[in-house]
């Protein structure tokens, strides 16, 4: 039995990439998985080996000052603004797909926000380092202060915790008691736990000044001063007895753990931020204002790396965190941007020789700040390439993960694959050729470049550059023609570029590029071969038709033109908007025919436009006339796209588009009707951009949120459910029927309360209760089967039940059956198990409407004494019937009396 339904139009999100840091403090366990990250005023977990999100703390409401995460990954620290310290306990799920984050307890650790912390290798003690230059040691577990430690009033700036050795210990003892004297002697070793003698803390200051806390004695073991600035970086290695500083001063400082003397002093020429011993100390890394890793032979400060170029303003390193079981060094650049390194371990018996530049395994973007424009890439569409409103444009993959690793070869979604450098200032837009693997970039430089991406060879390279507009480029278009199959650029296109490229410009022109065969970087050598002044203000959009014979631009003088690609003539002007046009797409040339509102009209001979002036309008190519006016939007329509032509397989479905806009929505429309078919909604800015895959009609949207959405097409999968659904209640209706029929209580009852038909249910219960065969010896509403079915409901269908008693106890023909039933409730559970009903979540079939039981009751309270008071009024009225009748009594004559047969009755009667 086929049941046909009205064709609904479905999307759901599938992925979303989203931000995960936005500046600030990262931490890293020591297995290298969970990243902790600011995210503005939360905290974000991130799965390092895929990028997913483990788990998303919010904030207090003011930024975060500092977060550090256990080296087990057992507890997470975050500190704020509002000088607070919260302590969460993570648990990971069973399937590790997410981690549960408790909050353990919240303290106010100083006076003065804490500005770094630092935890020991146990994960059993905190230290918090204030702007006034307090340090405190804390049990994480317990939430107490065990330490307290009082510097000169500058700003903590570095913490590290660390074991000494045996001997340096003895080093200590002998100089403290050399210093100290004999009250040192006396005073030794009476404060304190013994399991605590080698552990110590360092503390670098702004000042310069970094400071060695003996945690057994609480007091100070070494004051070192050759700093002269910000202390960034401590770190200490037992096997070289060495602790390494370094400072904002340019200089690095490696010191002797047991004299605590400083063995070398280097020069770093550059801000170093991160600094540390990696493996068994023989090396040490820093990383700082150039952007660069850099190792040094930790025994002698020789730099072991090649020399490096500073780096982009954008590169400089920020911070660092270092996992000593993986190897791996997490940089933090200034934009944001976290970069994946594998450190080299070296052993202490081979030879050090110059090492090559470090380069990342991976790169992580924190944000991709404002999304203006996005496209797929490659035949498969397996990436995705962003302007993200930087000189830069960005590419990330666009297809799920297959495995666990940080190896280069694993590739997740959403993770960032390569940049496109080359632009001097921020790109404003982009498109792709057929094939996918030419890109066409616009940009504030005045410049327009096409890129070559060939990822099997890790090739992202700028193939040509076009200079020659006057000012910024808005728009830039490549043909997307498919070549004939048999010709060499359908099978080879990586080798053979577009033909041409059309750009458009603030400076009101459009120019049609010849794109050279052979790779062309120079500026000089590029030449229009045409130039067109198109519009009277900027030029927003420009896309040129499936043939490649016309092209369009839209500007934000509220026209667009439709030209000749080979002559660079007008074709026809659109003109109706009454703001600019930010979008235009032409109709694929097999579109069907589209309903207008004056007609039907050929599909291949349409456009669309998106306005400012929150309309899409669909334009007639043979007339150049509006065909329909499409309003929903309460913002600028920003962008428009055509979705896949529907199929065989989609009968039902019309020729539809998708618009984005200013208002952060996503509409989905069918283009004859007129009518939104659905929005979707989960953007909380405007939406700049918008693609849709080829073949599976997969949406993506680029926002100002710096959030990119993937809405996958569920339209076939919900006409399937509904479908099933609804064959499923015409069974479950005719099952009803039967087990009513058949007197199978329980069933009937359960599937009643399941379908929610109480028409049905109110039947049932009176056909029982009005029995003409009576009620059974020992029942409660009339039959012991249905007593037996009301002992055994679930709390959903109790609750259900009642409000359905609820409803029947309003009408007064119906309100002895709901009595009934009700009195059976009330005799077969217990008070307590009534008063811990709960609605089912969901609130189906109206229980959301209810809180509590209590309300239900309270409801059924009311009409209840309503309908005893009626009972009353008419239990007192029939007293009164009961005596007028037996006064008429008598007074009435007794039958056979004298008067019985007299003729004056009969006068009476005839009269």
């Amino acid at each position: 039995m086929a049941t046909k339904l009205p064709y609904k139009t479905t999307f759901e999100v599938e992925n979303v990439i989203q931000p995960i840091f936005t500046g600030g403090s990262v931490a890293l366990d020591n297995g290298a998985r969970v990243l902790a990250t600011t995210l503005g005023e939360d905290a974000v977990l991130t799965d390092l080996t895929n990028g997913k999100q483990l788990a998303k703390i919010e904030g207090d409401g003011e930024p975060i000052s500092t977060l550090i995460l256990t080296p087990s990954a057992s507890h997470l620290v975050v500190c704020s603004r509002s000088l607070s310290m919260r302590i969460y306990s993570l648990k990971a799920s069973e399937d590790s797909e997410s981690i549960e984050a408790t909050l353990l307890r919240t303290l106010k650790p100083h006076a003065t926000p804490a500005v770094v912390l630092a935890v020991d290798r146990t994960s059993t003690l905190l230290a918090t380092g204030a702007a006034d230059g307090n340090i405190k040691v804390w049990d994480i577990t317990g939430g107490y202060v065990t330490h307290t430690f009082r510097g000169p009033s500058v700003l903590v700036s570095a913490l590290r915790f660390f074991e000494v050795a045996a001997g340096d210990i003895a080093d200590e003892s002998s100089r403290g008691k050399k210093k100290k004297g004999r009250k040192a002697e006396e005073n030794e070793g009476q404060d304190g736990d013994p399991a605590t003698v080698n552990f110590r803390l360092a503390s670098g200051s702004q000042d310069g000044k970094v400071r060695v806390w003996d945690l057994h004695k609480r007091s100070v073991v070494a004051d070192l001063e050759s700093h002269t600035s910000d202390v960034q970086a401590i770190d200490y290695s037992p096997t070289q007895h060495s602790l390494v500083t370094a400072s904002r001063d340019k200089t690095l400082i490696w010191w002797d753990s047991r004299s605590w003397k400083s063995r070398k002093v280097v020069p770093s020429f550059e801000m170093v931020e991160a600094a540390g011993f990696v493996g068994d100390g023989r090396l040490t890394y820093t990383a700082g204002s150039n952007g660069c890793i850099r190792l040094w032979e930790s025994s002698t400060g020789r730099e072991v790396t090649k020399e490096q170029s500073p780096k982009a303003e954008g590169e400089a390193v920020v911070s660092a965190v270092y996992c000593a079981e993986q190897s791996l060094l997490v940089s933090v650049q200034l934009d944001h941007t976290l970069a994946l390194y594998h450190l080299p371990v070296v052993d202490n018996k081979s030879a050090l020789s110059d090492l090559a530049p470090l380069e990342p395994l991976r790169r992580i973007s924190g944000t991709h700040d404002d999304i203006i424009d996005l496209a797929y890439l490659l035949p498969d569409q397996s990436l995705l390439a962003l302007a993200t409103n930087s000189e830069d444009v960005r590419i990330v993959s666009a297809r799920d993960s297959t495995s666990n690793s940080l190896e280069t070869e694993s590739v997740y979604f959403g993770q960032d694959v390569a940049l496109l450098k080359g632009h001097d200032d921020i790109v404003i837009s982009l498109d792709v050729d057929w094939s996918g693997h030419w890109v066409a970039t616009g940009a504030k430089d005045n410049t327009a470049r096409l890129w070559r991406v060939d990822p099997a060879n890790n090739a992202f390279s700028c193939y040509a550059v076009f200079a020659g507009h006057a000012e910024s480029l808005g728009a830039v278009a490549l043909p997307k023609t498919v070549p004939a199959e048999s010709s060499p650029t359908f099978s080879d296109p990586l080798n053979n570029p577009p033909p041409f490229l059309i750009t458009g410009s603030q400076d009101q022109t459009i120019k049609r590029w010849e794109i050279p065969r052979q790779a062309q970087t120079s500026k000089k050598g590029s030449r229009a071969v045409f130039t067109r002044k198109a519009h009277e203000k900027d030029i927003n959009a420009i896309d040129i038709n499936l043939t490649g014979q016309l092209f369009a631009s839209a500007s934000q003088d509220r026209t667009v033109k439709i030209w000749s690609v080979q002559e660079g003539e007008v074709q026809g002007i659109l003109k109706g908007h009454r703001r600019g046009v930010w979008s235009v797409r032409f109709a694929h040339p097999s579109t069907p025919v589209i309903q207008g509102e004056e007609g039907p009209v050929a599909g291949k001979g349409v456009v669309l436009t998106g306005s400012g002036d929150k309309t899409v309008k669909l334009w007639s190519l043979h007339d150049y006339t509006c065909l329909r006016t499409f309003e929903g939007h309460s913002n600028s329509v920003l962008k428009v796209a055509w979705l896949n032509l529907p199929g065989e397989a989609d009968k039902q479905r019309h020729v539809q588009f998708v618009s984005a806009g200013g208002d952060g929505l996503v509409k989905v429309w069918d283009a004859s009707s007129g009518e939104t078919e659905c929005t979707l909604d989960n953007h909380e800015d405007r939406v700049w951009a918008v693609a849709v895959h080829p073949r599976d009609n997969t949406i993506v949207s680029g926002s100002g949120d710096s959030t990119v959405s993937f809405w996958r097409d569920t339209s076939s999968a919900t006409q399937q459910a509904a479908s099933e659904a609804a064959l499923r209640l015409i069974e479950q209706e005719q099952e009803l029927e039967n087990h009513m029929r058949a007197g199978s209580y329980r069933e009937a009852i359960t599937l009643a309360l399941q379908l929610n038909h109480p028409g049905r249910l109110l039947s049932l219960f009176t056909a029982v209760v009005t029995s003409p065969r009576g009620p059974e010896p020992g029942s409660l509403c009339g039959l012991r089967a249905v007593d037996d079915v009301l002992r055994s409901l679930s709390d959903d269908q109790l609750f259900l039940l009642l409000l359905r008693l609820r409803d029947w106890n309003t009408n007064a023909r119906t309100a002895p059956v709901a009595q009934r039933v009700l009195w059976a409730l009330v005799r077969s559970y217990p008070a307590s198990k009534l008063s811990s009903l709960r609605p089912a979540k969901g609130g189906g079939h109206g229980q959301g409407q209810q809180r509590s039981v209590g309300e239900v009751l309270s409801a059924l309270r009311a009409y209840t004494e309503r309908h005893y008071k009626r009972m009353e009024e008419l239990v007192d009225e029939s007293y009164l019937v009961e005596y007028t009748l037996q006064e008429m009594d008598a007074l009435a004559p007794a039958l056979g009396g004298p008067a019985a047969g007299s003729g004056d009755v009969d006068v009476i009667m005839a009269e």
